[in-house]
């Protein structure tokens, strides 16, 4: 019980990136600068959403709902990572670093699960374009919105419950920007078969079943753009799926080689390198993605600037 309650008011120190002042610096701009076009371009784009009935269509209402997980997704990181580069403090207190963990996984496992709704929109939309306004209702789409940030909360949920229960007795120091799962479990002194056991098939069901979802669509879609007669039929078809399959494409990259796979890892440069790339950047490049690649959202976008 003593070592339990220690764990409650337990402080880790988070080594972040340890270079040089100058570096330092530099860092925190670069950072600070991809935080404030993250927010920014994201901001916009439910601006536009919001504001333009002809953004009123299925698609666009899953781009507002992922813009805004995306805004939410880089402040549960990059406002502490900031405020460490400034105070030259990098500690989290354990049930800040619990708090941390739960909100950026649930916001992780929701985005999976919202590019495969994004992906079976897009299936209706290419292979039953007859039967697509009947089937992908306004309320259809707000129960799979529902579907996809309650599944999300719920898995992390159980994720984290079971690494929150385990002791940390030293060290302290973990070798990450933010508190992620394999940093924190590399911290454990207790038997955490259990935990790693839980959440490396929780990661699975939550990774694979909606990439499964997005290969069968894009399967589907492939075909069906094959079977088109006009080469422009088939190349407006293709246009509307591109953006979203570049998404997935760095999305699930990167998550698979971070989650998907047994817990028990020394944490490395090549870790952290990844961990910057999806949780800094791809949410500042996504809605770039999506802008460059949509006429529609384009000619509206130089319509409201």
């Amino acid at each position: 019980y003593g070592m339990k309650n220690q764990t409650a008011i337990r402080e880790f120190i988070l080594l972040g990136f340890s270079y040089g002042l100058q570096v330092q610096t530099l860092l925190y701009l670069i950072f600070l600068a991809t935080y404030m076009v993250t927010i920014t371009e994201n901001a916009v784009i439910i601006f536009v959403v919001k504001r333009n009935h002809h953004l009123q269509k299925p698609m666009y209402y899953f781009l507002g709902n992922l813009s805004f997980l995306e805004i939410c997704y880089v402040s549960v990181t990059l406002p502490r990572l900031l405020f460490g580069f400034r105070s030259h403090s990098m500690t989290i207190s354990f049930s800040s670093c619990m708090t941390q963990l739960y909100f950026f996984i649930s916001l992780m496992c929701t985005e999976c699960v919202i590019l495969a709704v994004m992906a079976y929109d897009r299936y209706l939309a290419v292979c039953h374009p007859l039967r697509y306004p009947a089937i992908m209702t306004h309320k259809l789409c707000f129960q799979l919105l529902i579907l996809s940030w309650a599944g999300g909360f719920s898995i992390s949920l159980v994720k984290v419950s079971l690494i929150s229960q385990l002791t940390f007795c030293g060290p302290h120091v973990m070798n990450h920007f933010f508190c992620d799962i394999s940093p924190v479990l590399n911290l454990s002194c207790t038997d955490m078969s259990l935990a790693e056991t839980v959440d490396f098939v929780l990661a699975l069901v939550i990774l694979l079943i909606p990439l499964l979802i997005i290969i069968f669509s894009y399967c589907c879609i492939l075909l069906t753009i094959l079977c088109m007669p006009s080469v422009q039929g088939r190349r407006k078809a293709f246009s509307t799926c591109t953006s979203h399959l570049a998404v997935v494409i760095i999305f699930f990259s990167a998550t698979l080689f971070m989650y998907a796979r047994p817990r028990r890892i020394h944490p490395s440069k090549l870790n952290k390198i990844v961990s910057v790339f999806y949780a800094v950047f791809t949410p500042a490049l996504n809605p770039l993605i999506y802008c460059l690649r949509n006429k529609e959202v384009k000619e509206i976008l130089r319509k409201t600037i």
